[in-house]
């Protein structure tokens, strides 16, 4: 699924919720705070890579580099690795890049 998705596909979701699923604890939520094309496709007709951006909850708690399950209520689940890149407005930032 992720090999087909787009950066448009994720900006009609900018500032909505996704939930990180982890095992043995209540799912974490992330706001999608941007969604930027970062290059040009590999070949004609492929989608260009993208990155994206959350931000955590206000918390101390934050997520370490790994690939994560997110889910949300109108896109399907997927797997992505996220990178936290440091705290930002009193929350974590992370962000994942899709080539």
């Amino acid at each position: 699924m992720l090999d087909k998705l787009k950066s448009t596909d994720f900006a009609k979701y900018l500032n909505q919720t996704f939930r990180v699923c982890l095992d043995g604890i209540d799912p974490i939520e992330l706001e999608l705070v941007s969604v930027t094309e970062t290059g040009e496709a590999r070949e004609p007709g492929a989608r260009k890579p993208f990155s994206i951006q959350f931000l955590g909850p206000h918390s101390s708690q934050y997520l370490i580099q790994h690939i994560y399950h997110l889910e949300h209520e109108e896109m399907d689940a997927l797997d992505l690795f996220i990178v936290p890149l440091g705290p930002k407005e009193g929350r974590m930032c992370y962000e994942a890049i899709v080539n």
